[in-house]
C-alpha cells in the first residue's frame, strides 16, 4: 500500500453550500491567495502533475473542488482569493459560500493555509483565519515558494511567522515548502494523513 494521498482523484465541484456531499466524513481544506501556488502544492503532495489545474487568470475559479482520497474522504480546494475580477454580487455570494463552509462544515478535519513565503499572513489570510479559527480545527501554515529565497532568508521568514502563530488558539503546524523542489512534501503528507486516518 502506498501513501493514500497519491490515490487522490478529482471528483466534483460545487458552487452552493446546499450542494456539499452528504456522504463525506473527513475533509482537508486547502486555501490561499490566487498567487500562492495552491494548485502546485496539491499536485506535489499527491505526487500528480495535473490533479489540480491552475487557471491562467488568477482568481477566476469560483468553485470549491473536491478530490477524493478514498470513499468519504476528500481534499477540498477552495477558490484562490485576492485577485478575482468579478461583479460585486458574484463576489459577495462567493465570500458567503466560503464563510459558510469554513464555519459550519463539521467534516473539516484541518486547514492547509498556503502562503508565498515572501508575503506571509497578509490581510486576506488574517480575514480567513478570523473566520476559521473559532471552529477549533488544526491549521497547517505552509510557506510555499521557498526556492525563491536563500536558506537564511527562508529561516528568517519561518521565525517571523512562528512568533505570530503563538497568538493563535488552535493547534498549529508550520512548514517551509517548495512545490518545484519537493521541499517539505514528506512532512506535509504526514500531517494530512494523521488528520484523515
Amino acid at each position: 500500500m502506498g501513501d493514500p494521498l497519491t490515490f487522490s482523484k478529482f471528483d466534483f465541484s460545487i458552487a452552493e453550500f446546499e450542494k456539499l456531499p452528504v456522504n463525506s466524513s473527513k475533509e482537508v481544506v486547502f486555501a490561499g491567495r490566487s498567487n500562492s501556488g495552491k494548485s502546485s502544492v496539491i499536485n506535489a503532495i499527491t505526487g500528480q502533475k495535473r490533479l489540480a489545474r491552475s487557471s491562467k487568470t488568477p482568481g477566476r475559479t469560483q468553485l470549491i473542488n473536491f478530490y477524493s482520497v478514498r470513499p468519504g474522504c476528500f481534499l477540498v480546494d477552495l477558490p484562490g482569493y485576492g485577485y478575482a475580477r468579478a461583479p460585486k454580487t458574484v463576489k459577495q455570494n462567493w465570500q458567503n459560500l466560503l464563510a459558510s463552509y469554513l464555519q459550519r462544515r463539521m467534516q473539516i478535519c484541518g486547514l492547509v493555509l498556503i502562503m508565498d513565503i515572501r508575503h506571509p499572513l497578509e490581510k486576506l489570510d488574517i480575514m480567513l483565519l478570523d473566520i476559521f479559527v473559532p471552529a477549533g480545527k488544526p491549521i497547517l501554515f505552509l510557506l510555499n515558494k521557498a526556492d525563491k529565497l536563500s536558506k537564511q532568508q527562508a529561516l528568517e521568514q519561518e521565525r517571523l511567522v512562528s512568533s505570530r502563530l503563538e497568538l493563535i488558539t488552535v493547534e498549529c503546524y508550520l512548514e517551509v515548502f517548495s512545490a518545484t523542489q519537493a521541499m517539505g512534501t514528506t512532512s506535509v503528507r504526514k500531517i494530512i494523513n494523521n488528520w484523515i486516518s
